[in-house]
């Protein structure tokens, strides 16, 4: 099952984002294929995903879009004599295809009569920058199972055996071959009791006893620390447009969800 909060950020990075909003254009056909008209609609949308994806525009553009709707249309064509098109494999797909683009324009609209104020942004930007706190650390970690293996490693640090060799037996793909290292982080990066235990180190200081936590019991070295200085403000905007975008779904698919009747 995906959660709102998935949902909410597939929407916004793969259709607010990516996904241009084109406005109808009623004309004829840009080409005919056995009869079957291309229609103008078709190539304008077709030229605004191009453009979107940073393809300027210009005569080869349109060129090579009209060329590809008639190949494509010179292949459905072929799959609707063979009956593909009646399959509820190829239907279900289809529908499936229709409600990505309704969705798309729909949460565009919506966003665009829904701006984010950069007041708003910058009262987010304040609170991140609350949350990092002043201080990155640099440290190093042994994650293991159960607490005695924990306890005995650090025995073996203490009699002087090297961490990156112990480091790995850790369970922590991501640090274990690397001598257990998790470069530089603020504390909230980790979890709690990580966190807490990691800010009472000193430098070149190891923790006594293990820390345990939900993935399991942790051997924490601290390297060193250096003051945090979190981008400006400007630097990270998008980013936080972004977020609040990814928020404000969030919030309107809930609120939906809860009034939708559904049987």
């Amino acid at each position: 099952m995906i959660k709102v909060s998935h949902l909410a950020a597939l929407l916004v990075a793969g259709t607010i984002v990516s996904a241009p909003v084109v406005a109808a254009e009623k004309g004829g056909a840009v080409a005919t294929v056995n009869g079957q008209a291309i229609s103008q609609n078709t190539y304008n949308a077709f030229i605004a995903q191009q453009k979107a994806q940073g393809t300027p525009d210009s005569p080869e553009l349109q060129n090579a879009v009209k060329e590809e709707l008639i190949r494509r249309e010179i292949l459905v064509q072929e799959a609707k004599k063979k009956g593909l098109d009646k399959s509820s494999e190829v239907q279900g797909q289809v529908e499936l295809a229709k409600q990505a683009v309704l969705i798309q324009v729909y949460l565009s609209d919506y966003v665009r009569a829904n701006p984010i104020s950069d007041d708003q942004l910058r009262k987010g930007y304040d609170a991140i920058k609350g949350n990092l706190g002043t201080t990155e650390y640099k440290a190093k970690h042994i994650l293991v199972a159960n607490e005695d293996d924990a306890k005995a490693i650090i025995v073996k640090l203490d009699k002087g055996e090297k961490f990156s060799e112990l480091a790995k037996q850790s369970k922590d793909p991501g640090s274990k071959d690397n001598g257990g290292d998790l470069g530089w982080n603020s504390p909230n990066a980790y979890a709690k009791p990580f966190s807490e235990a990691l800010v009472k180190l000193k430098k070149g200081e190891l923790t006594k006893t293990p820390v345990k936590t939900d993935f399991g019991y942790h051997v924490i070295f601290l390297e060193d620390t250096r003051p945090l200085t979190p981008p400006p403000f400007e630097q990270i905007k998008p980013q936080l447009q972004q977020r609040a975008q990814q928020q404000q779904i969030e919030q309107l698919v809930k609120k939906l969800r809860e009034s939708a009747k559904v049987n």
